[in-house]
């Protein structure tokens, strides 16, 4: 009888060793087969759209768009929206002067879907972009790819930056992308002339400085792991004055998403200390320091009139910022992780009626 009772049991250990192998031969066969299909039929009507936009030509004397979004900016940080701690003279300056929104509201509480929203005007979860996109490779990365989940913006997705193209703008995006890292995704591919930045967020794998144009196949790789990201911001800076200095005399659009206040934390060596909220409010106050010399290029090349400028965050903040009076936090679906702050200005344009210069509107 024992020796029976062993057989068996070294039968049922083999059968659950074979088991075990197969389903680790069926994970590693859809972790390396994963394939992103996208949507032909609707691929198709976008193309037919961007045509017909590209036609009509429609872009003429329309205004310029600025579009500066921080990564985990609280809505508490700000002094206009009754931060203390910080100074943030600059976009105080741009709610005071334009119209600032109380009540607007990021797509997502977390990095690539509230990204997607911004970029699609739709619901993340229409796009199949309800999730943060991970580097390629890594352990989370995997499990997107065993779940068949989206690792880049649908191709059939028509964004911001392709209409505006289609309408005759110059665009460009300096910053963090976070909506793939491969073709038809890269930001080149959908809509902008001129990338430089980083792809990921700046604790995703091993971050690098890609530059990329449209119209060239490849993109380039300006700087390896580790990126000095001490002078990221201000890298993205002078590159987005360039090309408001380049792009001054037809319409254009800017998308300067920054990689911070995002952690890990990294200011330049002369403003580390100045502040009185430690590292965290030392990057929050560069960031305003930058969007300062945004405002002084377009002023300086006499498009100010002319340019719309928005100024918000992707969602609330993460360990070190503030939600303001609200609860929650990044991850959250409470009011502190989807209520973001948000800044129109446009000098004679947006808010230039309105005595008290803020709504309580949505975004």
């Amino acid at each position: 009888m024992p020796a029976m009772i062993r057989s068996l049991a070294r039968a049922l250990l083999r059968a659950a060793l074979v088991l075990f192998l197969l389903a680790l031969l069926l994970v590693a066969y859809r972790i390396l087969a994963y394939r992103q299909v996208d949507d032909s039929e609707r691929l198709a009507r976008k193309v037919e759209y961007l045509e017909r936009l590209a036609a009509a030509g429609a872009a003429g004397d329309a205004p310029n768009v600025v579009l500066i979004l921080f990564d985990d900016l609280g809505y508490g940080d700000l002094g206009a929206y009754g931060g203390r701690a910080l100074r943030t003279p600059t976009i105080d300056r741009l709610a005071a002067e334009g119209l600032m929104f109380r009540a607007a509201y990021a797509a997502s509480p977390y990095c690539s879907a509230s990204r997607a929203g911004l970029l699609t005007g739709r619901h993340a979860v229409r796009s199949g972009m309800d999730h943060v996109l991970q580097a390629p490779w890594s352990w989370q990365d995997l499990l997107l790819r065993l779940g068949g989940r989206n690792r880049r913006l649908p191709a059939e997705e028509i964004t911001l930056s392709e209409a505006l193209s289609a309408a005759g703008y110059a665009t460009a995006i300096y910053g963090k992308w976070h909506l793939g890292d491969v073709a038809p995704s890269r930001p080149t591919d959908r809509g902008f002339d001129h990338f430089w930045g980083l792809h990921y967020s700046n604790d995703q794998g091993e971050p690098r400085v890609v530059e990329a144009r449209a119209g060239e196949e490849a993109e380039h790789v300006v700087e390896e792991h580790p990126v000095d990201q001490t002078t990221l911001t201000r890298r993205y800076t002078q590159r987005a004055v360039d090309f408001i200095e380049r792009s001054a005399g037809s319409p254009f659009f800017l998308y300067l998403p920054h990689t911070f206040p995002h952690v890990p934390l990294h200011v330049r060596a002369e403003r580390a200390g100045r502040s009185a909220g430690g590292l965290y409010g030392d990057v929050v106050e560069e960031l305003d320091e930058s969007v300062g010399a945004v405002v002084a290029a377009l002023e300086s090349a006499g498009v100010a009139e002319r340019t719309l400028l928005l100024v918000s965050s992707d969602n609330g903040p993460w360990f070190q910022g503030s939600s303001g009076a609200w609860r929650g936090r990044k991850f959250d679906v409470f009011e502190g992780g989807t209520r973001v702050p948000l800044v129109a200005w446009w000098p004679g344009g947006v808010g230039a009626s309105r005595p008290d210069r803020s709504t309580e509107g949505g975004s």
